[in-house]
């Protein structure tokens, strides 16, 4: 059985706030940050996480979250363009078929993609996905892809 991180990237700059016109390189404000640095060092110090592959959304606002999660963990990190805004039950059947060597895999995204996809793949319920917030899915099946709500982490409650 797989385990499925799927993590939120951090606080950023609001798209009114953000003078740049492209929004995909939009990035982290100093306190998502900050956030971000000390919600790595919880995975790695309290939750002791073991991930075997981090991917991440190529948008500078999740490839940041994803690097600092990578070098509190040790890990190298993936891009994939199926975490980009629209990622959905398909685009993780996708990625998931690219990780079948694999069973602790870390997504990095965004909203309200997350949220929605957890829902499907648990089969039903609300799930918000709070900037900075982790949640972990057991898979139980990928032909049809099932799997069930561990946790979910809101970034308060890991002090970031």
């Amino acid at each position: 059985m797989s385990k499925l991180y799927f993590l939120r990237h951090g606080v950023a700059y609001m798209p009114d706030e953000w003078k740049g016109d492209n929004d995909e390189l939009r990035p982290l404000t100093d306190e998502g940050i900050a956030a971000m640095k000390r919600e790595a060092k919880y995975m790695r110090d309290a939750l002791k996480l073991k991930v075997d592959r981090l991917i991440t959304s190529p948008l500078v606002r999740a490839h940041d979250t994803a690097r600092y999660v990578a070098k509190a963990l040790k890990l190298d990190l993936d891009e994939s363009k199926l975490l980009k805004p629209g990622f959905d039950l398909q685009a993780l059947d996708e990625l998931l078929g690219k990780s079948d060597d694999v069973s602790n895999i870390m997504i990095v995204g965004h909203e309200p993609d997350f949220s929605r996809t957890i829902s499907q793949l648990i089969g039903g319920g609300d799930v918000i996905m709070r900037k900075g917030g982790l949640a972990r899915v057991d898979l139980q099946s990928r032909k049809p892809l099932r799997g069930e709500l561990v946790w979910l982490l809101t970034p308060a409650l890991v002090n970031a």
